[in-house]
């Protein structure tokens, strides 16, 4: 092994992680000149260029997929190992990335967050916001949060939250100048927030009930979002009918400066779990998130 190439190689692997020499920067926290010239010297040692670069993108050759394919679990497993040796002391230390929509921080995040860095706060989770459906493993991270139904069947999952419902909610404001719709048909005649969905592209369909059966609602309106959060924030402001959480306006239901619209619509979705491979369960971070996460739960119930 050649000593002078092992120091850069982990800016090799941030490279292709990332897509780019300026986002690896980034995230190791060096600058770009000191990442392109590590690259370089990893590259005039191997005698073969590891990245195709134009002015526009970075993408593997085949030799620096290759290489990337040998490092990744190999750095992996020395991450691994010196975080096992610091859990055998009594500490946790590490990053812990997950992967997770916008609705997850309110929802469910946050107080596990803040409890975790008060009982290991040697670790850092870095939380990437990503409303799309992420291949986890493939973009490194360590877990993903999703609803119950969206997490494939090879993973294991966690619960977060219980059941909560999806329903639709508008400002009293915007009720008394426009109507309170009566049935779901009356929707058309109503400026509705819709919701363009970041994975696929397509315009999302209200999910709802009608005389006992699902069905797909196609709502048009004056402005389309791709987070929920913002949807919730339009219909506080007034400008027309939201789809959302319940969890994410309980409190603005309560005051009063939301409405629920036809409740008796609403449907029911499974919650947000903390999905993750079996094997990373292993991983002391992973253990002390899912360790916390569970006794939050207990002590809510």
């Amino acid at each position: 092994m050649d000593r002078d190439l092992l120091p850069h190689l982990p800016v090799v692997l941030a490279v292709a992680r990332r897509a780019g020499f300026a986002a690896a920067a980034a995230e190791l926290g060096m600058g770009a000149s000191a990442v392109s010239h590590a690259v370089r010297l990893v590259e005039q040692r191997l005698g073969t260029p590891l990245f195709a670069r134009t002015t526009r993108s970075v993408a593997l050759t085949e030799a620096g997929a290759e290489l990337v394919a040998a490092l990744g679990p190999a750095f992996a497993g020395i991450a691994e190992a010196t975080e096992r040796l610091a859990a055998s002391r009594g500490q946790v230390v590490g990053t812990l990335r997950i992967n997770a929509p916008s609705v997850a921080l309110p929802m469910a995040l946050a107080p596990i967050l803040a409890a975790l860095a008060a009982r290991h706060p040697a670790l850092t989770v870095e939380v990437a916001t990503d409303n799309a459906l992420t291949d986890i493993v493939a973009a490194g991270f360590d877990a993903g949060i999703r609803l119950g139904e969206m997490v494939a069947e090879d993973m294991v999952a966690t619960r977060l939250t219980p059941p909560f419902s999806a329903l639709m909610v508008a400002s009293p404001g915007y009720l008394a100048a426009r109507g309170t719709p009566g049935r779901l048909a009356d929707l058309a005649q109503h400026n509705c927030i819709g919701f363009r969905l970041a994975g696929s592209g397509a315009v999302y369909q209200w999910e709802l009930r009608e005389d006992g059966r699902d069905v797909a609602v196609a709502v048009r309106g004056s402005v389309r979002v791709t987070d929920p959060l913002a949807a919730r924030d339009l219909a506080l402001a007034g400008l027309g009918l939201a789809y959302v959480f319940e969890p994410l306006v309980r409190d603005a239901l309560a005051d009063g400066r939301l409405v629920a619209v036809l409740p008796g619509t609403a449907i029911e979705e499974p919650g947000l779990f903390l999905y993750h491979p079996r094997r990373a369960s292993e991983a002391a971070k992973l253990r002390a998130f899912l360790d916390t996460a569970r006794a939050l739960r207990r002590r809510d119930r």
